[in-house]
């Protein structure tokens, strides 16, 4: 699959693209499984690097609150499924982590393609988060995202406490 110089941009409204991804637990999971849920799907560059270790952190020690507003955390990356496993029991992660190592999902939702790394354009991760409804649609899409303070920004941009 050839990607594009400018990843696309999902905007709110738009169909969710589906996937169906190796998880942390040795399951596929679909989007489709998680129909009927409000899921944050949060994409982050690499396992066990300090940026993508603090976001994980930042999730898992949130996990509850965002639990009782009726959310699901996933959490998406090209990392092969072994070094997943590795990290989620490192980090005591308390969420689903997939694995997209031919970036075709991270694609989809325009979090892989050029962006600027200390002042060089290449291609890669954008490290995103997006919330997906019920029905399967997007509700927000937030790309180039901070690793750090991530949550609760996302928190208040959602008008959750």
């Amino acid at each position: 699959m050839t990607t594009p110089a400018t990843p696309i941009r999902l905007q709110p409204g738009d169909p969710a693209p589906d996937f169906a991804l190796p998880a942390d637990d040795g399951t596929t999971l679909r989007l489709a499984d998680l129909r009927g849920k409000r899921v944050i799907l949060y994409v982050y560059p690499a396992a066990m690097t300090p940026g993508c270790t603090t976001q994980a952190c930042d999730f898992r020690d949130s996990l509850q609150a965002l639990t009782a507003q009726g959310l699901t955390v996933v959490g998406l990356s090209p990392d092969p499924v072994t070094k997943l496993v590795a990290f989620k029991e490192r980090e005591h992660l308390n969420f689903p982590l997939l694995s997209d190592p031919d970036k075709n999902v991270l694609t989809a939702y325009g979090a892989f393609g050029e962006k600027q790394n200390y002042g060089r354009t290449i291609q890669g991760v954008i490290r995103s988060t997006f919330v997906i409804s019920p029905e399967g649609r997007i509700e927000h899409a937030f790309y180039n995202v901070k690793a750090t303070g991530h949550v609760a920004k996302l928190r208040r941009d959602l008008g959750l406490a």
